[in-house]
């Protein structure tokens, strides 16, 4: 039928627009109780006192548990997660008395109604004693290299050619410090678990998660039991960008006050909460350090960066990795390194790392363009890499120059007037800007069941999940093509702990995973199915079963990655192309276009993609103009933590979106040709409207967000300097 590559309409868009979509908070099993979290106020210290009494006597409350009287939990060791910090333990809540950071909850109350839950919660009083920590100021000054574990994946330092020595004796040279403040997730769903023991003691959790596999194998460490003990539900997401990759505190406090209470229990986190109880963008300094020759080729990259991470855990991106790949320099070299602090722990956020070690360096890569005199656009064809010269070896498929060249075109870059503040709109300032992008294509070991019925219909399998990407259609798609149906025909099935191994649904790799795991399943039922006795060549698989009067047949596919990872390179890329409007009276910033070209690989459903690609853009700008966590370092808390004060971007914020998706397909990478488009879609689109705002205005701004006030110092200090 040629599923594949068609814009079909999302197969759970009827469920979701009528309100039969159930997610995590809205499942109701019978006697269900409700459960609100205490916080604690102090970044780092011991609970002294702690008083349940006035709590306890509110009509309508089950029970109040503190560190003093939670269940002792097993806390079995288990190997970490890909998605788990390197180093350190994971918060255990309630466990002691200790005190990690401002808002770890310190107790839990069970009530009859969630609103008595809360208002019972607001009764608990205590006192904590201060102790000293590892601080709340960060400063590089303070700054370690990664832990052991933490630097397998993220090296301390790397180092192609004597860099330093080509940066001193180049005749071009820029350098700067580039700051990224915490971004926080902010998706529509709040996080939420509820939580059910069977009279065997057997756990059943709906979870808002990523990985509801990670989840099931959290909590049967936690409390020390098999996997067949434990299941995880997850149908649907409601967003979350990286927040419900880890199985969070919460769903383990969950599980303990439905023991507790002996009845199912819901634990919704309130959106306040969602700033300390899940992870989020850590604060990111960057130091980047850029040599060329007098012709524009580049001879030295220098990248620095400083990341923050929890006290209690380590935390680490790969910020520093495009650094080595990305363009055709002569040496190159990158320096990691963390800044502890008594806060609760980062956690990837979408394009974690790349998409901020991206926003250091398509600046700089700017304003070296810029010291060249030569268009941004050129400079980079100029230092084009042909060759992954960080891993020494081939890509297994490039379209960046043709990213550069259709977004560009479409875009109309050959406008721009190159000198700055020279492109009006009446009072106001017109910048053009633009930046690169790239992700690491990824791909996991991946599990799938099929059953195919004697009626022309099949369900697909498999424990993946759907943030909203569109897994449910593009997997729908890929069956429906290798299995010969009408998409209508085919039913797909994911989000249960109880179906077959899927992966994390994170790093745009599920495509390239499971994606590949239901086109292998399909071959392998058609292939059974025609080596069945009585089976005739050349009929469809649905004549052979109607023939055999067999019902149905159904198999069991995988896929995972093959020798691909030691032979050739990886990644998607992409050209992204942004037009600003800054009013110099009032230092605001409008974005009235955006194009972005984007080099996926093969395109499953550009309707979805599509969406991928200007929901990212619209993440973009309000990183790059309106999001950051405003820290009290003496507090140890985000005083922003609302939706109120953490501002995020608006229908009047976002004018033209273009998404274009350049010819390529991977068929090296894995046979489906696919390489991922989520993450990649945010990557580059700050620094591109950064660059373009430098454009309009003559300031370099080198701290996100771009924000009025920054503009307007920025503009006064260029006055008086």
């Amino acid at each position: 039928m040629g599923a594949i590559g068609k814009p079909v309409a999302r197969v759970d868009g009827p469920a979701k627009v009528t309100g039969t979509a159930t997610y995590a908070a809205e499942f109701h099993p019978e006697n269900m109780a409700y459960a609100a979290l205490v916080h604690g106020t102090i970044p780092r210290g011991w609970i002294k006192s702690i008083a349940t009494d006035a709590a306890e006597s509110v009509p309508g409350v089950i029970a109040v548990v503190t560190h003093l009287n939670a269940p002792r939990l097993p806390w079995k060791p288990v190997d970490a997660a890909p998605v788990d910090p390197g180093e350190g333990e994971q918060l255990r809540p309630l466990h002691s008395d200790e005190i990690l950071f401002a808002g770890q909850p310190i107790a839990l109350v069970i009530a009859e109604s969630q609103e008595t839950a809360r208002a019972a919660a607001a009764l608990v009083s205590f006192t904590c004693v201060p102790s000293d920590g590892a601080g709340l100021v960060f400063d590089r000054a303070r700054a370690r290299p990664p832990s052991d574990g933490t630097r397998e994946s993220y090296p301390a330092e790397w180092e192609r050619g004597d860099a330093e020595g080509a940066f001193a004796s180049a005749p071009r040279r820029i350098e700067g410090s580039y700051l990224q403040p915490r971004l926080f997730h902010n998706a529509m769903e709040p996080h939420a678990t509820i939580a059910a023991w069977d009279d065997e003691g057997k756990l059943t959790l709906w979870d808002k998660s990523q990985w509801v596999d990670n989840v099931r194998d959290q909590i049967t460490r936690n409390f020390g039991l098999a996997e067949d003990e434990v299941r995880v539900i997850s149908p649907f997401v409601g967003g979350a960008f990286g927040s419900a990759l880890r199985c969070w505190p919460h769903v383990t406090m969950a599980a303990m006050a439905a023991r507790i209470a002996r009845r199912p229990v819901r634990l919704e986190l309130t959106r306040r909460e969602l700033y300390t109880a899940v992870g989020y963008r850590p604060y990111t300094l960057q130091d980047v350090k850029l040599a060329a020759d007098e012709d524009g080729r580049l001879r030295s990259v220098i990248q620095t960066a400083y990341g923050l991470t929890s006290a209690y855990e380590d935390y680490g991106e790969e910020v520093l990795d495009p650094v080595g790949m990305l363009y055709d320099t002569m040496s190159a070299r990158t320096v990691y390194r963390l800044v502890e602090l008594d806060t609760n722990t980062p956690t990837p956020m979408r394009g974690p790392g790349a998409v901020t070690g991206v926003f250091a360096l398509e600046m700089a890569i700017d304003e070296m363009a810029d010291a060249m005199d030569m268009d941004p656009l050129e400079f980079r064809l100029k230092n084009y890499a042909e060759r992954d010269l960080k891993k020494d070896l081939p890509f297994s498929s490039k379209a960046l120059r043709s990213c550069y060249e259709t977004a560009a075109l479409r875009f109309g870059w050959e406008k721009r007037d190159p000198r700055r503040r020279a492109m009006h709109d009446g009072n106001m300032l017109v910048g053009y800007g633009m930046a690169t992008a790239v992700w690491p294509a990824m791909q996991a070991p991946a599990s799938v069941r099929i059953r195919l019925f004697a009626n022309g219909t099949a369900v697909v399998r498999t424990a993946a999940s759907d943030m909203g990407p569109g897994t449910y259609t593009s997997m729908t798609q890929v069956a429906a093509d290798r299995l010969d149906l009408p998409v209508e025909r085919v039913t797909f099935e994911l989000g249960d702990s109880s179906l077959p191994m899927a992966p994390v649904h994170g790093g745009s790799m599920t495509m390239a995973s499971v994606g590949n795991a239901v086109a292998a399943g399909c071959k392998k039922l058609r292939d059974d199915i025609a080596r069945l006795d009585g089976a005739e060549d050349g009929e469809h698989p649905v004549e052979t079963l109607m023939r055999l009067r067999r019902d149905s047949f159904e198999v069991d596919g995988a896929a995972e990655p093959g020798a691909e990872a030691g032979t050739h390179s990886s990644y998607a890329f992409g050209a992204v192309f942004a037009e600003v409007r800054v009013d110099p009276d009032f230092g605001t910033v409008r974005v009235p276009r955006l194009v972005g070209a984007y080099d996926g690989g093969v395109i499953v459903n550009p309707r979805t993609a599509r969406s991928q690609a200007i929901g990212g853009m619209v993440q973009g700008i309000g990183m790059a103009l309106m999001e950051a966590g405003e820290w009290d370092d003496r507090l140890g808390r985000v005083m922003n933590a609302n939706l109120a004060e953490y501002l995020v971007p608006v229908h009047a914020d976002v004018e033209e979106l273009e998404a274009v998706f350049v010819e390529s397909e991977d068929r090296i990478f894995n046979p489906l040709g696919v390489k991922g488009i989520a993450e990649i879609a945010l990557c580059g689109v700050a620094p591109a409207i950064a660059n373009a705002v430098w454009h309009a205005t003559g300031l370099r701004i080198r701290e996100l967000p771009l924000t009025p006030d920054r503009l307007l110092m920025a503009e006064q200090a260029a006055r008086t300097s």
